[in-house]
């Protein structure tokens, strides 16, 4: 609500106690204040009726004037006259021009220094008038004087009329010409008349203190209506505008009185239950006994003990045992005699709105599924922790987690599985906390944690060593045990960071060499990482620039029979010799290629190269293509190879692509609909890195491959005598040959290794014993006869 109601002025000292008619004679004559009324604004409401009495009051005094004219102009003289009449002339010019700046009853405010200069205009005019009354009588006779006296009569009973509404000029002026009166009555020997004056001067002094009296008090009454007008309209402009729920007052000793329908239903009780009840007793609930009140109750008596207005003010209230929220506000109300009777106020409950407000501030500050602090609340605490370190010459700390194998997991096993996997995981996060430590989420499978005060440069090891072992344990998750680990890298600041942004950067760093050393490690950040990020960045674009500049070739490598030896395909190898950097090893920019996904143009042009040197060779050598996850998942790649036969010529069962087990981790469904379309085409499929992966088996279940390649490390396992790899060797040999599959192992470098495998029954044989990776035309030339049968 947006009223303010501390701007009502109180009636308590103020209008409604000075209604009575015992208002001091100070007051009334302006001499005195009383209250903390604005005095300074009934001065000005005072003269300003007097103000518009200015032209009458100039007329008056020039027809009396005129009378006086006519008694003593000839025997005073033209002279003295004239000089009187023109000091009187001189003295109402004065009096009009200050009486038109008093005029502007809105905005006039007399100070105490104004009251003096409208005082001593009142003054002045006595004394003139006063000073006629001494000189002229002695020129005249006694009926001149008695003709005199009445003038000063009738200007005398004018000025109170005039002057009601400022009686301290009209004091001064009686009282002065009253002195005079008397005093050239004495001379005269008038000593009964000079009795009668007093008696009227002291009659109309009664008069005029009675009658200024009545004005102030028309003013005060008026002020207070109004007083009370602006409060009632404040509450009901609250009432309207703000929707509040209820009407509420209580009386002097906090007891509800008057209770509305409203008001009851919103306390939960009827209307004859809580009449004459203490309104704190029934919105404290079960605290009223114990006296443990929330603060903002504290803060309601407070300010209803102190008699002050408020607004707004939100109030945490206990109603038939529930908890809720109120915002109240109210106004103290004051009798006519100016006496406190209690309070009245609207208010509205507020319970949903704060509910619905303190939500919307959780969830800007932490995570909903973890309930871990989020990356604004991480953040802020990262750059106190700065700030503390700098103040401190101390040391804080950022480490940056990354779970290992969670999109694995995710993807098999959905991301409701995931999204409970990672409730857990944040439990044991959390638990690992000690003090000036705080843990958060990131976002996905990434944490951060942040060590406000690191005291020992070896805590950060420590503490990401246990995090590492927490994690690693195995996870109950649906009755499925599942195994995931953690990737951590920490930057120190302020020695490796002095902003929230740098220091999250290269802790981001160090995170990323975790990863690539395989996982489960903590790596520290060290400036030599700025580099290496730096080659990656230029590799990048480099990348990107790569097939536009021609810079990509491919490179075959021969597969051979086992039997015979002699080639029947060969595996297609992209190689990048990059005009900035050289030749690039494909171990560094394949890698990179899929995280920025240039790899899905990558392979759509080496599929097209590949098919279109395949048309180079004899008509029995197939081409093994190897093609991305994300090449896979893309929607068009089917279409991708339709066009790459097409444009090269290629008869589909001379096409085999490559695809390794990883496919299926992110989408099963979509990588199987992709490859079943591949292979309705006539293009076989095989299996790359068997064995390597997660539930093998049932991959092969589902979808029917033409080949399965066994991983070069359990060959070469086998050619040392591992009798794990001899087992799985044949294992996957006597597999493929139940379902229909041709084998292909990999990684064969020596005679003895080729003869091993043939041993083992595996069909096709792929290593750099029978051949390295070669340029197109170095693989033309294993066929001699090739160039002259197609001729």
């Amino acid at each position: 609500m947006t009223v303010n109601a501390e701007r009502v002025t109180e009636p308590s000292t103020s209008s409604a106690s000075l209604l009575s008619a015992d208002l001091p004679v100070s007051v009334v004559l302006g001499l005195s204040d009383k209250g903390d009324m604005d005095w300074a604004r009934l001065r000005g409401l005072q003269l300003a009726a007097t103000a518009k009495l200015s032209l009458y009051r100039a007329i008056a005094n020039a027809i009396l004037a005129v009378f006086v004219a006519q008694i003593y102009l000839g025997k005073v003289g033209l002279i003295g006259f004239g000089l009187w009449a023109v000091l009187l002339a001189a003295l109402q010019w004065r009096s009009t021009r200050l009486n038109l700046t008093l005029a502007d009853i809105n905005r006039c405010r007399i100070t105490r220094t104004e009251l003096r200069q409208q005082s001593l205009t009142a003054v002045l005019s006595g004394l003139v008038w006063g000073g006629a009354v001494l000189t002229f009588p002695f020129f005249g006779n006694l009926a001149d004087l008695m003709a005199m006296l009445l003038v000063i009569a009738i200007l005398c009973a004018a000025s109170v009329f005039f002057y009601t509404a400022a009686p301290i000029g009209i004091v001064f002026f009686l009282i002065i010409l009253g002195a005079c009166t008397m005093i050239q009555l004495a001379f005269a020997g008038a000593w009964f008349a000079m009795v009668a004056t007093l008696l009227f001067v002291i009659v109309a002094l009664l008069g005029t203190i009675e009658m200024g009296r009545n004005f102030l008090t028309a003013r005060l009454a008026e002020a207070t209506i109004a007083e009370k007008e602006q409060v009632v309209s404040l509450l009901l402009r609250e009432f309207e505008e703000n929707e509040a729920d209820w009407l509420w007052e209580i009386d002097v000793t906090r007891r509800l009185r008057s209770v509305s329908p409203r008001f009851a239903f919103a306390l939960g009780r009827p209307q004859v239950e809580v009449e004459g009840m203490p309104l704190l007793e029934l919105v404290a609930g079960r605290s009223w006994a114990s006296g443990q009140f929330p603060q903002s109750l504290h803060d309601l008596a407070e300010q209803l003990k102190n008699r002050e207005n408020f607004s707004n003010m939100p109030v945490q209230v206990s109603i038939l045992g529930e908890e809720r929220w109120w915002e109240l506000s109210g106004t103290p109300m004051r009798d006519e005699h100016g006496r406190f009777t209690g309070f009245r106020g609207v208010g509205s409950d507020v319970t949903e709105q704060r509910k619905s407000s303190e939500k919307i501030a959780y969830l800007a500050r932490y995570d909903t599924l973890t309930q871990l602090p989020n990356r604004l609340q991480l953040t802020e605490a990262l750059g106190e922790a700065l700030r503390y370190a700098a103040q401190w010459r101390s040391r804080c700390a950022l480490l940056m987690v990354d779970l290992d194998r969670f999109k694995s997991v995710n993807d098999s096993l959905g991301h409701m599985t995931g999204d409970k996997l990672l409730a857990q995981v944040s439990a044991r996060l959390q638990s690992l906390m000690e003090e000036n430590q705080m843990c958060g989420r990131l976002g996905g499978d990434e944490f951060a944690i942040v060590i406000r005060d690191l005291q020992k440069a070896d805590e950060m090891n420590q503490l990401a060593k246990r995090v590492i072992d927490r994690l690693s344990e195995p996870y109950q998750v649906d009755q499925h045990t599942l195994y995931v680990g953690a990737s951590v890298g920490s930057a120190m600041g302020p020695r490796d960071g002095k902003s929230v942004e740098e220091l999250m950067r290269n802790a981001d760093l160090a995170l990323y060499r975790a990863k690539d050393t395989g996982g489960a490690e903590h790596c520290q950040f060290e400036p030599v990482l700025h580099a290496s990020a730096e080659e990656r960045r230029q590799l990048e674009v480099a990348l990107r620039k790569a097939l536009g500049r021609d810079e990509m070739e491919l490179h075959y490598q021969p597969v051979v029979d086992a039997r015979s030896e002699s080639v029947v395909g060969f595996e297609a190898l992209v190689r990048w010799n990059s005009a900035d950097h050289g030749f690039v090893s494909p171990g560094k920019f394949i890698p990179l290629a899929e995280d920025t996904r240039l790899i899905v143009p990558i392979g759509k042009w080496v599929m097209r190269k590949a098919c279109e040197e395949a048309r180079n060779w004899p008509d029995h050598i197939k081409v093994n293509v190897n093609v991305s996850p994300e090449q896979l998942l893309e929607p068009g790649f089917h279409q991708e190879v339709v066009e790459a036969l097409a444009a090269s010529g290629l008869r589909p069962e001379r096409l085999e692509v490559e695809v390794t087990e990883s496919i299926f981790l992110r989408d099963a469904s979509v990588a199987r609909n992709a490859l079943e379309q591949v292979m309705a085409l006539g293009c076989s499929v095989a299996l790359d890195d068997f064995g390597t992966g997660y539930s093998s088996l049932g991959y092969i279940r589902k979808l029917r491959f033409s080949t399965i390649k066994v991983d070069r490390t359990f060959v070469q396992g086998a050619a040392q005598g591992s009798a794990e790899s001899l087992a799985i060797i044949n294992a996957v040999v006597a597999m493929a040959n139940s379902l229909n599959m041709t084998t292909t192992a990999e990684g064969v470098e020596t005679a003895e290794e080729a003869e091993l495998i043939r041993n083992l029954g595996c069909d096709k044989i792929q290593g750099y014993y029978f051949g390295r990776p070669m340029a197109s035309h170095d693989a033309r030339q294993l066929f001699p006869g090739l160039a002259q049968r197609r001729a």
